[in-house]
């Protein structure tokens, strides 16, 4: 019962903290599980707990701290500036269409199944448009991540996955059928960054921002930059080689030809050769991307801190079991309505492995006793994805806020009640097609 408590103490403490704004995430990540640790009485094992969840997650933050440098040179040098060029010219400066387009291109990346490609693909193309706008990053980094929540379910994106193998199911049996949910998921994630495309609209000409005039001085601006220091790092001239290069990376890194964190090392040292060969210029392009870059791989290691004791002080078992003791029997024929809604929560405070791994299992075995199959139980346990995603557990989030360059709390409450749409549609898009039973 105390350790219930502590866990709960421990994530509920933790989110107010950085909600409110009294703590950093990355501070809260280190100091609330220490002290919730020591608590419980744990402190001669914290040591071991901190380092085994910095180990699990270091590949991460290695991984990570590469991609940013590689981005940032691909930022720098210019290699997304005609593309930048060429939306311009398509959206005519509208900032509906540029939202909306953002959407449609992180709902396609998104197909490779790896949300940290999607982050960083779709911001590296679309930020400098939204910055030559006026448009709010935080806009992006949104849309951004709800066409990686709802595109999360696909079987190669992990969670499908999880289930399937949690529950010793085929994992075409469990993600076919969400397959119209899954569209009525994307629908959504177009219709709210249409939603939001409006409200950028509304907000730019409240400030006097003239869409046809943006248009014109952008497409100046583009064809004759003016000396500065963004314009002092492009390389027009390897603009093909840059873009050989990332497409060679992204291949790669999609056929799994080496570790991400090797691929983007390699990458990001290949880069800086082609691009910045001089040590003077590979000095200054670290200098100014190691704010951002710390940023990022701070909290990553942090994390694995509070991961670490989570699951070394059994915190995260603790939370599961007593969820499960309170759903009463009247609920039981409902369990799989119960799961997709215990979804949410669950994959926002614990990782998604204890969640598919530690409590699925236990639901799905109640949900048999009242008629509800293994197959559907998994289907209903994905609903949670598109919140999972702002969970500070989940590195790649981190890596969104880093590259878009906004707070992470200011990110989650933009972001959440967008992420709650995305769920609720999922979850009644399954149980309209019927591959979530409304009861067993």
């Amino acid at each position: 019962m105390l350790l219930t408590l502590l866990a709960y103490g421990m994530v509920i403490v933790f989110m107010t903290l950085i909600m409110t704004k009294k703590l950093s995430p990355l501070t809260a990540l280190i100091l609330v599980p220490v002290a919730f640790g020591i608590a419980g009485g744990f402190a001669p094992q914290l040591g071991e707990m901190m380092v085994a969840g910095i180990t699990k997650l270091a590949p991460t933050g290695v991984m990570l701290m590469f991609a940013i440098l590689y981005f940032a040179i691909m930022l720098d040098a210019g290699l997304f500036e005609p593309f930048v060029q060429r939306l311009i010219a398509i959206v005519h400066g509208d900032p509906m269409k540029v939202v909306v387009g953002s959407a449609v291109l992180a709902l396609l990346v998104s197909l490779d199944g790896d949300g940290s490609t999607t982050y960083m693909i779709t911001t590296a193309a679309m930020l400098p448009l939204f910055r030559r706008l006026g448009m709010r990053p935080l806009v992006l980094a949104c849309v951004t991540m709800l066409a990686g929540g709802v595109m999360n379910i696909l079987p190669w994106g992990g969670p499908t996955a999880r289930a399937a193998s949690a529950l010793s199911i085929d994992v075409s049996t469990v993600f076919v059928p969400m397959i119209p949910a899954l569209v009525g998921g994307v629908c959504w994630v177009l219709y709210a960054s249409y939603r939001l495309g409006l409200l950028e609209r509304r907000r730019l000409a409240s400030v006097g921002a003239s869409s046809t005039a943006n248009t014109q001085v952008l497409l100046e601006e583009l064809a004759n930059p003016d000396i500065s220091d963004d314009t002092l790092h492009r390389r027009p001239d390897r603009l093909i080689v840059n873009a050989v290069l990332t497409v060679a990376l992204l291949a790669a890194l999609i056929a799994a030809v080496l570790p991400l964190p090797v691929l983007f090392m390699i990458g990001f040292a290949v880069a800086m050769l082609l691009n910045y060969p001089t040590i003077d210029e590979q000095k200054a392009l670290l200098s100014r991307h190691a704010g951002n870059v710390l940023a990022v791989v701070g909290l990553i290691f942090a994390a694995g801190i509070f991961t670490g004791i989570l699951s070394g002080t059994k915190m995260v078992d603790a939370m599961a079991d007593s969820v499960i003791q309170l759903v009463p029997p009247v609920l039981g024929p409902y369990l799989a309505i119960v799961t997709g809604v215990l979804s949410i929560p669950f994959t926002f405070f614990i990782s998604n492995d204890a969640f598919y791994f530690g409590v699925l299992p236990i639901l799905a075995k109640a949900g048999q006793a009242y008629g509800i199959s293994a197959a559907e139980m998994a289907r209903a346990s994905l609903i949670g994805q598109p919140v999972h995603l702002l969970s500070p557990l989940v590195p790649s989030t981190f890596l969104l806020v880093g590259l878009v360059g906004v707070d992470f709390d200011d990110h989650q409450r933009y972001t959440l009640k967008w992420a709650l749409g995305s769920a609720a549609v999922l979850l009644l898009a399954g149980l309209v097609t019927l591959v979530i039973p409304l009861r067993g």
